[in-house]
């Protein structure tokens, strides 16, 4: 027998015995470092976008459009990568496949130029491909078939997936403040650096080769699991006591499976296309973090950070929520009170939409209260498609307001459209003051960096500079582009509730699926499964309307989105119960 051999068995009589195999730890910090690098990107790339500095200078509409193809494919990915690595490379060498792709990403966006955007993204996504789906499944592997251990496993697991996306974007906040965004995508590369080299110093104690035959056949609760952390869902232990230790005996699963079968296939797969409509509409939703709350994190919340760090706050609540959410479930369950897998989808549907009423309200204070003279000497300002809609309604000439949208600098960069301006520190007046003298050009006036230290005279400069017949209009500019700010507690509100519907709604939907899918067509429902996810994640461009509508209505339409899915969820919970019976 080999040292992989003997390594590996070994593993599993230590599972048996009560605990958990070492190599769960590798796999731990190998995910932990790869969702930080991961993560790191997200919560740092549509503000990239948007930076007319060190990034393009996107409008919200192309930054948000970009991120939910980017998001749409990432989604996809998993299903060609869990093939290939089965039927070819195996799962780790396709994990180790998938890190390489996973750092040239990263360290291509410290490149400041547009194509190595593109090619960056490419390359994440085949990384992702090949990372998420077989990282998890080889989690399932250190465990032998029938092990009460593994969904405990899947949780811890998923725990470390959380604890790299709640530190990813508070390091990036740190690193792009001090050294821009290059470096910090520099710094989630580095992050990668280490998930590969966890997995592979550790190689022997996560993946014999001799025994991947021997494990395709697994429990549809281990595939369940598998196939939700490789999107980031929770695995199906945090909402579905049916798959831990407290467990019903086989017999009663077996019985569940009889009763399933009576049901006649057609309603079943109906069954299941009401619940792949529901999760199109939660991760439209949902994923918003990455796209528009981080805007308002940036442009609206009352805090002293980017909106880099908002992105943490899911994560965050994720750890903090889960383990009691656990228990709230297994107490109702011992007294019979457990509601069903549609029931709790439902409720979780609910507080999806109830987070962004929470939103929907914090933008109408905002919007609601006239910036005061204070206010605007010492905000922040951005003209943008509304703006420019309000501002026409006002009598603005169109003309003026044509040449305030289409003024680019030489590198084709928006001067105004978009762009946002705010005060910058004296640390930066500095920093670009000693540029200039390094250069040789001429350091900058008390003028310029009076200008630079309020956001209100960068505007005006600004429009003065393409159009000065505005000039009789700029208390008008001022109202209308200034960036009203609410307090922080209404994001972070809102986070705690939509988590909670997170948690309430994600976790079962591939259990549901493995359950419930006839037993030849378990496979193609997955798939299912995984492009409602991938399209619903596609959907978040509905962020493209942030910069035309009022941020108010834009919660709301979003809030009504999820709560309509959750009433028809609700009007189905009998027919649906009758075609999925047990679950």
């Amino acid at each position: 027998m080999s040292a992989n051999a003997a390594t590996f068995e070994n593993a599993g009589t230590v599972a048996e015995a009560g605990q958990h195999p070492k190599g769960l730890y590798v796999l731990f910090g190998t995910e932990m470092w790869e969702r930080f690098s991961f993560y790191s990107m997200l919560a740092l790339f549509t503000l990239y976008l948007r930076d007319p500095t060190e990034g393009f200078g996107w409008t919200a509409s192309q930054a948000t459009t970009l991120y939910a193809n980017y998001l749409m494919f990432v989604y996809a990915s998993p299903l060609i990568g869990g093939l290939i690595a089965d039927r070819i490379t195996g799962y780790r060498k396709a994990v180790m496949i998938g890190g390489v792709f996973f750092m040239a990403g990263h360290g291509l966006l410290s490149i400041p130029a547009l194509w190595a955007v593109y090619l960056a993204l490419t390359c994440l996504v085949i990384g992702n491909g090949f990372f998420k789906p077989n990282v998890s499944t080889m989690v399932g592997n250190l465990y032998p078939e029938g092990s009460h251990l593994k969904d405990r496993a899947y949780n811890i697991f998923y725990m470390g997936i959380n604890i790299g996306a709640c530190l990813a974007p508070i390091v990036m906040e740190i690193v792009k403040a001090y050294f821009g965004f290059h470096a910090a995508f520099a710094v989630a590369a580095f992050g990668m650096l280490i998930s590969v080299g966890i997995l592979w110093y550790f190689k022997n104690l996560v993946e014999h080769p001799d025994d991947l035959a021997n494990r395709k056949h697994n429990r549809a609760t281990e595939k369940a699991n598998t196939a939700a952390t490789s999107v980031d869902a929770p695995p199906s232990g945090v909402s579905d006591q049916a798959t831990d230790e407290t467990a019903a005996p086989r017999s009663a699963d077996q019985s569940r499976q009889d009763l399933m079968n009576t049901v006649p296939n057609w309603k079943r797969i109906s069954a299941l296309i009401v619940i792949f409509l529901i999760v199109i509409v939660f991760w439209m939703v949902f994923h918003q973090n990455g796209s528009t709350l981080t805007y308002w994190a940036d442009d609206n919340t009352a805090w002293n950070v980017s909106g880099t760090i908002s992105n943490s706050i899911n994560a965050f609540w994720v750890v903090t929520l889960t383990f009691p959410l656990i228990w709230f479930w297994s107490f109702l369950d011992k007294r019979g009170k457990e509601p069903s897998t549609p029931t709790k989808m439902a409720f979780g549907m609910t507080l999806t939409g109830l987070s962004f009423i929470v939103l929907w309200y914090a933008a109408s204070l905002g919007e609601s209260q006239p910036p005061t003279a204070q206010q605007l000497t010492a905000g922040e300002f951005r003209i943008n498609e509304r703006v420019v809609k309000n501002l026409g309604a006002q009598g603005i000439p169109q003309d003026i307001l044509d040449k305030i949208v289409a003024a680019k600098d030489a590198d084709g960069k928006n001067l105004i459209n978009g762009v946002k301006f705010a005060a910058i520190s004296e640390e930066d007046i500095q920093k670009k003051n000693d540029a200039n003298t390094k250069e040789g050009k001429a350091a900058l006036t008390d003028e310029e960096k009076a200008r630079m230290r309020s956001g209100q005279l960068q505007l005006l400069h600004a429009i003065n500079t393409v159009a000065p017949e505005a000039a009789p209009h700029r208390e008008a500019f001022l109202q209308k582009a200034y960036l009203f700010r609410v307090s922080a507690f209404w994001l972070i509100f809102a986070y705690a509730v939509v988590t909670l519907g997170e948690l309430m709604l994600s976790p079962m939907g591939l259990s549901l699926v493995s359950k419930v899918a006839p037993i030849h067509l378990r496979g193609l429902l997955m798939g299912g499964w995984f492009g409602a996810t991938a399209l619903g994640n596609k959907l978040t461009q509905i962020g493209i309307f942030w910069d035309i509508w009022l941020q108010s209505t834009f919660f709301l339409v979003l809030a009504g989105m999820a709560l309509f899915m959750a009433v028809v969820l609700f009007l189905l919970l009998k027919p649906l119960k009758k075609a999925m019976p047990g679950v």
